[in-house]
C-alpha cells in the first residue's frame, strides 16, 4: 500500500483532489466520481471513506488485467457504506456490472435453485441465470443469521470466486460478526476465513450518521414518506389517506394470500399483523414492491411486545421498501422511538432508515 494512505487526512483528500493522479483511467475516474459526489451533496469524507474510496479506484484500475482483489466493506449503520458502493457502480464504466441487495439477489437465488432442482449443479445453473456474464458484483448489506443460509452462503462464495468475479460487498458485520448465534458460528467459519483470504476487508468508519445530513438527500430514500402518531382522522385527512375501517380482504401474492386493506392502482395497505406476524417471506414482499409503489402500514404495535420472528420480517419488509425507494406511510400508536424497542438483530439499520421519515403527532383523539 503507498505511502501517502497512512498521511493525515488533509493529505488524502488532496490525493482525492487528483493532485497526485494514478495513470490509469480507470482509477482517476473513479477518484473525480467521489470527489464531484461528495462535492454535489456536502459531503466532507471521513478518513474511512478516503481510504475505501482509494482502494476502490486501484481496484478499478486492476479490473482489466484480472489482478483486482474484492473488496468487504463493515462498520456502523449510516457511515456511507451504500453511498461508496453505489458511487462505485455509477462511476464504473464496465459493461458487465450488477448492482444487488442481499435480500433480493438470495431471495432470487433459493427460487432459481428450487427451478433447477434436478439439474446435477442447481447452484451453478441458477448463478448463469443471475449473473448472464456478470464480471463486477455489487452486493449490498450483506449478513447470515440463518444456519440453512449459512451453508448456501458458503457455496455462493466458493462459486462465485471459483467464476472470477470481482465482489464489492457491503455490510454491518466484520466477517468475524457473521451469523453470530453460538450455537452455528463455528460451523461457518469456513467461509468467513474464505472471505478474509479472497477479499480486502475494511472498515468504514467515523461518528457521523450520514443518513441524519440533509444534504444526503439521496442516501435518505425515505423522506417523502411519513410516521404518523396515532392516526387520527384528521392527519390521515392531511396526507389523503383512505380512512381507516374494519374492512380486509385476501390479496392474492405468490400461491397464497395476504390479508389486506386496500389495493388501489399501485397504493397498498396493511396491518402490521397481518404482514409481519403471518408467515410471510422475503419472496412475498419483494413480489408486492413490484406491484406497488406506495405503502401504508397500520398499527405498528411497539416492537419489543413482538415475538423475533415479527420483529424480523418487519426488518425485512423495510430494507426491501427501502432498498427499491418505495413511497411509505407508517402508523403507530405511540412515537416512533418508543415503537421501535426490540431485541431482533439488525433493528439499528431500521432505526436509522425509518428516522428519515417525516414524523407527525396529534393530540389524542379517535383514530
Amino acid at each position: 500500500m503507498p505511502a501517502w494512505i497512512h498521511a493525515p487526512l488533509n493529505a488524502l483528500r488532496q490525493r482525492l483532489n487528483g493532485a497526485r493522479p494514478a495513470p490509469d483511467g480507470l482509477a482517476v475516474t473513479v477518484r473525480q466520481h467521489f470527489r464531484h459526489k461528495a462535492a454535489a451533496q456536502g459531503y466532507t469524507l471521513s478518513q474511512g471513506q478516503a481510504r475505501v474510496i482509494e482502494q476502490l479506484a486501484t481496484q478499478a484500475g486492476q479490473l482489466d488485467s484480472g489482478k483486482a482483489r474484492s473488496l468487504y466493506l463493515h462498520g456502523a449503520v449510516g457511515r456511507g457504506k451504500s453511498w461508496l458502493l453505489d458511487g462505485f457502480f455509477q462511476a464504473l464504466p464496465h459493461p458487465h456490472k450488477r448492482r444487488v441487495h442481499f435480500h433480493d439477489f438470495f431471495a432470487r437465488l433459493h427460487r432459481g435453485m428450487h427451478e433447477h432442482r434436478h439439474q446435477d449443479d442447481a447452484l451453478a445453473h441458477s448463478l448463469d441465470e443471475l449473473l448472464e456474464g456478470c464480471q463486477v458484483l455489487c452486493f449490498d448489506e450483506f449478513h447470515v443469521h440463518d444456519i440453512g443460509d449459512a451453508m448456501l452462503i458458503t457455496r455462493l462464495f466458493q462459486a462465485l470466486f471459483a467464476r472470477r468475479i470481482f465482489l464489492l460487498v457491503t455490510s454491518n458485520y466484520a466477517p468475524e460478526g457473521l451469523l453470530p448465534n453460538p450455537l452455528y458460528h463455528q460451523r461457518f467459519k469456513p467461509v468467513i476465513e474464505l472471505i478474509k483470504r479472497q477479499m480486502q476487508v475494511l472498515e468504514v468508519g467515523g461518528e457521523q450518521d450520514y443518513r441524519s445530513l440533509s444534504t444526503a438527500s439521496s442516501q435518505q430514500r425515505f423522506t417523502r414518506g411519513h410516521y404518523l402518531w396515532p392516526g387520527s382522522a384528521e392527519q390521515r385527512q392531511a396526507l389523503e389517506l383512505p380512512a381507516l375501517s374494519d374492512g380486509t380482504f385476501d390479496l392474492p401474492v405468490g400461491k397464497h394470500p395476504l390479508r389486506a386493506r386496500f389495493s388501489e392502482q399501485r397504493t397498498v395497505g396493511f396491518d402490521f399483523a397481518d404482514i409481519c406476524e403471518q408467515p410471510t417471506a422475503v419472496m412475498d414482499y419483494l413480489e408486492l414492491a413490484g406491484r406497488y409503489d406506495h405503502w401504508i402500514i397500520e398499527r405498528l404495535p411497539r416492537l419489543e411486545d413482538c415475538s423475533i420472528a415479527a420483529q424480523q420480517r418487519f426488518i425485512n419488509l423495510i430494507d426491501v421498501l427501502y432498498d427499491q425507494d418505495k413511497h411509505l406511510v407508517l402508523i403507530g400508536s405511540a412515537s416512533l422511538d418508543a415503537s421501535l424497542g426490540g431485541s431482533a438483530t439488525d433493528l439499528s439499520r431500521t432505526r436509522s432508515r425509518l428516522g428519515q421519515l417525516r414524523q407527525s403527532h396529534a393530540a389524542a383523539c379517535p383514530a
